[in-house]
């Protein structure tokens, strides 16, 4: 099961221009052998492909935050779904008005 909690997405609410949109995401973890974050997953959905991205991390490690850009095709949602050592969920969501949205796949 997926809790809220714990991850922090970060994406601007209105963006111009669809193709570059920035976005952060962290979690909130000790970064332990014991407790850690093992990874993140973005998801949007209204994308031809919704599974954005992947990050994987370790124990070594020293946190768990990410930073890039992604493309979007529309205004929609946008949710980082993040894996700790413990086999928890914990999820984030944002959700993004694109005045100019990214090319789609034909």
């Amino acid at each position: 099961m997926v809790q809220r909690g714990k991850v922090k997405l970060e994406l601007p609410p209105i963006v111009e221009n669809g193709n570059t949109v920035p976005l952060n995401v962290s979690v909130e973890s000790p970064m332990t052998e014991a407790d850690h974050v093992e990874g993140i997953h973005i998801f949007n959905e209204k994308n031809p492909q919704p599974y954005v991205a992947a990050f994987h991390f370790g124990p070594r490690a020293c946190k768990a935050a990410v930073s890039t850009r992604i493309r979007l095709a529309d205004s929609q949602q946008v949710v980082a779904i993040a894996r700790l050592s413990d086999c928890s969920f914990w999820s984030d969501g944002a959700d993004v008005i694109a005045t100019l949205a990214a090319c789609a796949e034909g």
